[in-house]
């Protein structure tokens, strides 16, 4: 009897199954996958195109400078309106009354000052401080008086630029330090000291137009009244302040 010949080639055996040359679940091929197909499946994205195809809208165009110049400027203006407004505004020093102590150059008029609003919003002022405030309605002596334009369209630009601090205010606005505050008493004598409840004051800060003391530092004492101050310039020679204004107001 002849036995049957087995045949090593794949398939002849039907308990074995035909081993695989093809790239078929986890074996491996000795091909080499064409490029970009593997990339895109591992979430590569694609190129975009420049009309952006996918959604079939075009990309928006930016806006020339010019279109956004004014936009820049408003926002510039109003940004500046609100700083001057709430943080910080600039002045205009109205004449020599504080010298030296707001010195800009010799002899120059219209200096300007940044004066800070923050601090007053949580304090109340002190002695010492400089300040700058609007004056009371009995203060009928303004250091400095701003002439406007009869044209109404030349008038708005002036208003506009006194509130952004390009132009003076148009309002009687001062600049003086602090000398008293509410319940204190205040006087002075014919030699410039200032006492505040009965002590001298020791002010290196004043300045005498002149080189001396004229007439005008004496004052009686006066007590300052609650929500008052008493206000004096650092140029004592030359300031129209609490000693004179109002008949001896208070600001």
């Amino acid at each position: 009897m002849v036995n049957p010949v087995h045949s090593n080639a794949p398939g002849d055996d039907p308990e074995r199954p035909e081993e695989q040359t093809g790239p078929v679940g986890s074996g491996k091929s000795d091909e080499k996958p064409e490029p970009g197909i593997y990339e895109s499946r591992r979430g590569k994205p694609a190129p975009e195109s420049s009309d952006n195809s996918e959604t079939g809208k075009p990309k928006k165009k930016k806006m020339s400078f010019w279109k956004e110049l004014p936009i820049l400027i408003g926002v510039a203006l109003v940004l500046v309106f609100l700083i001057q407004q709430f943080l910080a505004r600039v002045y205009v020093i109205p004449s020599g009354s504080m010298e030296q102590t707001l010195h800009g150059c010799t002899g120059c008029n219209g200096d300007r000052i940044l004066v800070e609003k923050v601090t007053y919003y949580f304090t109340d002022p002190q002695p010492g401080d400089v300040v700058v405030f609007k004056g009371p309605e009995p203060w009928v002596q303004n250091e400095f008086s701003t002439e406007r334009s009869d044209n109404a369209f030349v008038r708005f630009f002036e208003q506009l630029g006194s509130v952004i601090g390009l132009a003076p205010p148009d309002e009687k606005d001062f600049v003086k330090r602090v000398i008293a505050t509410p319940g204190q008493r205040v006087r002075g004598d014919a030699d410039g000291k200032v006492y505040v409840n009965d002590k001298p004051l020791n002010e290196p800060y004043v300045y005498w137009e002149g080189g001396q003391p004229n007439e005008r530092q004496a004052f009686a004492e006066v007590t300052v009244p609650p929500g008052d101050l008493w206000v004096m310039g650092d140029n004592r020679n030359n300031s129209s302040d609490s000693r004179f204004q109002g008949g001896g107001g208070l600001a």
